[in-house]
This record gives C-alpha cells, sequence and structure tokens, in this order.
C-alpha cells in the first residue's frame, strides 16, 4: 500500500488531493496548525515547517500545496526519504520577474530560488522532483482573484473594469490541479522538471470576469470604463478602504497575454484540464473537492 505525506492538505488544492488518495487506496500523512479528527486512511499531523513533529523515516511520496520556499527549505534539511516528491509553485514565477512592484519581483525571486534548490536537492538524494505551476486558481471558493471578485461584485451589484482589459487569461480549476499531482506523480515520465498547469480554455480577462458574474444569482453586469475613470473610482474605493493592494502592476497585467503552454503536462502525465464554466457556487464559502469520497 502506497503511503503519503501531504503539506497544505487543508487549503484549496491539498483538500481535493487528500481527497484523491484515499480514493486511490493511499494511507495518508497530511499537516496542519490546527486540529483536525483523522479518517480512513487518513492521519493529522498537527504542525509546521520548520520542524512537522512525528514524521515516519520513509514514504512513497511527498506532495507540498502550500508555500513552496518554506517547503523546498524544509525538504533541504530533512531526513525522511521519498522515492518522489511533487510540489506546487505558480506561474508567478514566469510573472513578475519584471514587474515593477518590488514585492511581485520578491515573490517571483522567492519561487525561482526554491525550484532551483528543491531540484538540486531531489538530485543529491536521488530522488525524483516535479514542479506544478497552476495559472489563476479556482473551484472551491478560496481563491484569491475569482472569487474575490464575485464578492466584491456581489457587495456592489456590478463590478467595473478598464476597457483595455483584454489579456488573455487561462483559469484552471483545483480538481483538475489535484489530478494532475497524483498522475504526474504516477507518471515515469515525469521527473526533474516543472510544468505550468494552464486551465482548458483561453480567454480575454474581462470575458472570464463576465462569465464569473453571469453565473452569480442574480446576475452582475460588467461595466468596462476609460481608464482615467476607472482610476478614479478606484482612488475612491482605496480610500474606503477596499482593493488597497491592486497595485498599478496589477492593473497594467490586465491587458498583458498570460498564456502558457500544457503540452508538457499533457504529453508527460496526461494533463486534460477543463474548459471555463463557472457555477455560483465555486464562489460562496469553501466547499468541499467533487472528488471527495
Amino acid at each position: 500500500m502506497n503511503t503519503a505525506l501531504v503539506f497544505g492538505g487543508s487549503g484549496q488544492i491539498g483538500a481535493a488531493l487528500l481527497a484523491r488518495l484515499r480514493a486511490g487506496g493511499w494511507q495518508v500523512l497530511a499537516l496542519s496548525r490546527t486540529q483536525r479528527a483523522d479518517g480512513p486512511g487518513l492521519r493529522w499531523l498537527r504542525g509546521g515547517f520548520p520542524r512537522p513533529p512525528g514524521l515516519p523515516e520513509e514514504v512513497d511520496a511527498i506532495f507540498s500545496c502550500g508555500p513552496l520556499d518554506a517547503f523546498a527549505q524544509w525538504y533541504a534539511q530533512a531526513a525522511i526519504r521519498s522515492a518522489r516528491v511533487i510540489a506546487f509553485g505558480s506561474t508567478s514565477v514566469h510573472v513578475k520577474h519584471a514587474s515593477g512592484d518590488p514585492g511581485e519581483r520578491d515573490v517571483a525571486r522567492r519561487l525561482r530560488e526554491a525550484e532551483a534548490s528543491l531540484f538540486a536537492t531531489a538530485r543529491a538524494r536521488g530522488e525524483a522532483a516535479i514542479v506544478l505551476r497552476p495559472t489563476l486558481v479556482y473551484g472551491v471558493g478560496r481563491d484569491a482573484t475569482l472569487t474575490r471578485i464575485a464578492r466584491l461584485a456581489r457587495r456592489a451589484g456590478r463590478f467595473v473594469l478598464p476597457r483595455n482589459a483584454r489579456g488573455m487569461r487561462q483559469p484552471v480549476h483545483v480538481d483538475d490541479l489535484a489530478d494532475a499531482a497524483l498522475a504526474a506523480c504516477l507518471s515515469a515520465a515525469a521527473r526533474g522538471r516543472g510544468y505550468d498547469l494552464p486551465g482548458g480554455e483561453t480567454l480575454p480577462y474581462s470575458e472570464m470576469v463576465r462569465r464569473v458574474l453571469a453565473c452569480l444569482s442574480p446576475p452582475l453586469r460588467l461595466h468596462l470604463l476609460p481608464m482615467p475613470l476607472f482610476r478614479a473610482l478606484l482612488a475612491a474605493a482605496r480610500a474606503g478602504g477596499v482593493a488597497r493592494d491592486l497595485t498599478g502592476d496589477a492593473i497594467a497585467r490586465m491587458r498583458d497575454d498570460l498564456v502558457f503552454d500544457a503540452g508538457p503536462a499533457a504529453r508527460d502525465f496526461g494533463y486534460a484540464p477543463r474548459a471555463f464554466a463557472p457555477a455560483a457556487v465555486m464562489f460562496d464559502a469553501p466547499q468541499p473537492s467533487s472528488g471527495a469520497p
């Protein structure tokens, strides 16, 4: 029977992955900073980095669904052995490295350095490391982009964007990411490299938001505004304590195409994400993964 150690098991991707591992007959150890109930095939350990408690000497696979930098630092010092190590990063490593915002550049730097550390440690140990980089994640009401847009729109009764928010996007469902993690773990072809994981449809930013608003109950309207008017409304919102973290670089990226190639993941472990068809429940309070046993 295969055994897995899962970091970030209480997060949006981790919860979906736990369901798939348990359904597949894996014995799972998962970590959480708060007390959680064990279940069939699942034992929760309370704790976190840098010294998670009660770990075995060896498992068949380690999955990291939380911050990549913290995981890479732990893995570099950890004594546990594992043939496979699958860790989630982000396509922000590509997108934010040249940002004008120092905080965003730092995010990209930390992701880049964490990937390099993870691969170097795995090579030194003779283990196989895989990094999975999602794009815009959605699906269970816990993401920081589309769910936030839905909540702001519900509060205001509408949503506004600049007219040039036509950069292409590829939102990806959490269940497709959980499927990808398990498939990559079981694939002989996937080892020692990173894979971008976009969603199954490429569409303009404004159309992506329009579909989110259209699925809500009641459906809400999207208003496309000239940039000067949009900036004036944004300034007023920030003065009221809303959207203070929406930076100028983030606004500028709305017109940029952020498109990634799913071909390598499709070739090496059969990655086949769904098209973007949002439903209101995906932006409500957190929901269980559809893969729950």
